[in-house]
């Protein structure tokens, strides 16, 4: 497995779960379908440049913890903060 698979999944499955379970909406099968063709993607890629691809692969995996992928859905980590602020 190439060592930008993680980061990778780790975008779908963040993507995902906070889409559907957080906030309610429908699962998107686009979501994984595109996960698995990024991920094969950045494995080939991977190929010809380790260490670019591999830090391509985590600064994408930052950019959607903090970046709102649709309008009415705000980013992940303004989720979590949202969910840490009510149990105060």
């Amino acid at each position: 497995m190439a060592q930008s698979t993680g980061p990778i999944l780790a975008i779908g499955g963040i993507t995902l779960v906070n889409n559907s379970i957080v906030h309610g909406k429908p699962i998107d099968i686009r979501i994984p379908v595109a996960t698995a063709v990024a991920a094969g993607l950045f494995a080939l890629a991977e190929r010809g440049w380790p260490a670019g691809i591999n830090a391509l692969a985590w600064m994408a995996l930052v950019t959607v913890l903090f970046t709102r992928l649709q309008p009415g859905v705000p980013s992940p980590v303004e989720s979590f903060l949202s969910w840490w602020q009510k149990g105060k």
